[in-house]
């Protein structure tokens, strides 16, 4: 027993639980301290590594129990929904996972390379590393941001930093903090009361920048409805089952008072060409009749035979639409090359076309809203396009595709660092939950329960003005972490060399 937790494989299996745990630290349940405890543990895993080749198993298996139980709802859309033979499924989340698991692998692989001889140095390369592989995460291949070590802060006082350098900007402090974490506890005497001091001045700085109303409300309160259709997916997409899903949405619409209603994403599950135009027109003048705006969910196919997911709005306002720009690859495009991947589950509509990369807002119910579909609100920088013009956010979700798993939570608590980044109110409105209004705080002041049909009734208000991450997005962050990496880098390569003349 004593040999093998001496071996590698003791580090390899440490890492693995780690990661693991840290899923704990995401919602549910969000206990943001635990990603402390986890990165810690592999900070201590990485300086103890005997080569690059070595760090880079650990952090593989970090990541490989990360993504393997944060992300194991993909395995849910494959086979549950998606029809594909179990072990398929099976084989297909282990490799987008094990794919995942290549950017924390990576990051151990830079750390060890560095070869620092300082704590102080390894101190301040660990975020720095840990970050920007996070972010290179969230944008190649079209990205993966899911499971950003920021959003396990959005209830605790780091998550102050958010209006100010983003998500990443979270991760980035969350990382330092478990090195100092590291610090206070195998460090010397007074390593460890300056240790604990910075964790104290980094919580106070988070707390303290909490305080700042980064924006302000503008005119008068808005009545919303938000609607959640509750409609299963494995019937969703069926043709008998269109015109029970069309009944439910304008029963909900006829029962909501809002002045301005949200439908899911894909609400109506049909082209738009192809819906009975006397349907749209009841809905529009059930709206204008109430002098509201109704936004749904619906694919659109233009001349040209592209189709794109979107959202589109009748009402009192002029109609207006929004098409989604970043689309999920094998669920809403086929990278080329893969089309043979698609042909082994069933899921309808996965070719659409791009929407515009800078929308404008839509000028819906006195506001300028930006909508955003399913997991677009996962990448911060692209929310913040429509910014700061736009007063409100709304995102139009059907988390269905994941059943009663990790991801509506996962999804809401992302939906919450949006709010608190740009410092407007989020209207979530999901087929299957969890429909939710944020208030800019990032804090849900009304939801619905899962798996339930229901209306979601609030006032909300718009709001105006920019946080210093809407001016600036990602840069920022990304500057300074290359910014250490390369003096860090610079300093190892010189005691190198002046080792080597000895």
């Amino acid at each position: 027993m004593k040999a093998f937790l001496q071996s590698p494989h003791a580090a390899i299996a440490a890492a693995l639980a780690a990661g693991a745990l840290t899923v704990a630290g995401f919602a549910p349940p969000a206990l943001f301290p635990l990603p402390f405890l986890t990165l810690a543990g592999l900070l201590l895993l990485w300086r103890r590594a005997a080569t690059p080749q070595a760090a880079f198993r650990t952090g593989f298996a970090f990541g490989a129990g990360l993504f393997g139980v944060g992300a194991s709802w993909v395995y849910v859309s494959l086979h549950d929904f998606g029809m594909m033979p179990a072990p398929l499924a099976a084989i297909g989340t282990l490799a987008y996972c094990a794919i995942l698991a290549l950017y924390p692998a990576a990051a151990g692989w830079c750390l060890a390379r560095l070869r620092l001889d300082r704590a102080v140095s390894a101190l301040l390369a660990f975020p720095a590393l840990w970050t920007i592989f996070e972010w290179l995460r969230g944008w190649i291949f079209t990205g993966v941001s899911w499971l950003a070590l920021g959003y396990s802060q959005v209830d605790s006082p780091l998550a102050g930093l958010a209006p100010v350098a983003g998500t990443y900007g979270v991760s980035f402090v969350t990382a330092l903090c478990a090195g100092l974490l590291v610090i206070v506890i195998s460090g010397s005497r007074k390593a460890r009361l300056a240790g604990g001091l910075a964790l104290v001045f980094a919580f106070g700085l988070g707390q303290l920048l909490k305080q700042i109303a980064w924006t302000s409300p503008q005119g008068t309160p808005l009545k919303v409805a938000l609607l959640q259709g509750n409609i299963p997916q494995d019937l969703k997409f069926q043709p008998d089952q269109y015109a029970t899903t069309l009944a439910t949405y304008k029963r909900l619409i006829e029962a909501s008072q809002g002045q301005l209603i949200v439908l899911p994403e894909t609400a109506i599950p049909r082209f738009l060409d192809a819906v009975d135009p006397g349907y749209l027109k009841d809905i529009a003048r059930i709206a204008v009749e109430r002098r509201a705006d109704v936004l749904f969910g619906v694919p659109i196919r233009d001349r040209e035979g592209r189709y794109f997911n979107s959202v589109v709005s009748v009402g009192a306002s002029p109609s207006q639409r929004y098409d989604k720009a970043h689309l999920v690859p094998f669920g809403e495009f086929v990278p080329p090359g893969f089309g043979w991947v698609v042909k082994t589950f069933a899921i309808p509509l996965s070719d659409f076309s791009l929407g515009p990369k800078n929308p404008k807002p839509l000028a819906l119910a006195g506001q300028l809203v930006a909508p955003n579909i399913c997991w677009e609100d996962a990448f911060g920088e692209e929310i913040i396009r429509q910014l700061p013009e736009a007063t409100l956010l709304v995102n139009v979700s059907n988390v269905a595709w994941f059943g009663d798993s990790l991801a509506p939570a996962q999804h809401l608590q992302i939906s919450r660092m949006r709010a608190i980044e740009t410092g407007r109110t989020m209207l979530r409105a999901t087929n299957t939950g969890v429909t939710a209004i944020i208030d800019p705080r990032g804090r849900v002041v009304a939801r619905l329960p899962q798996f339930s049909e229901g209306i979601l009734v609030g006032e909300v208000r718009g709001y105006v003005g920019a946080s210093p991450y809407v001016r600036f997005g990602n840069v920022p962050i990304v500057l300074i972490c290359l910014a250490v990496i390369a003096a860090l880098a610079l300093r190892a390569r010189r005691v190198g060399r002046a080792e080597e003349s000895r």
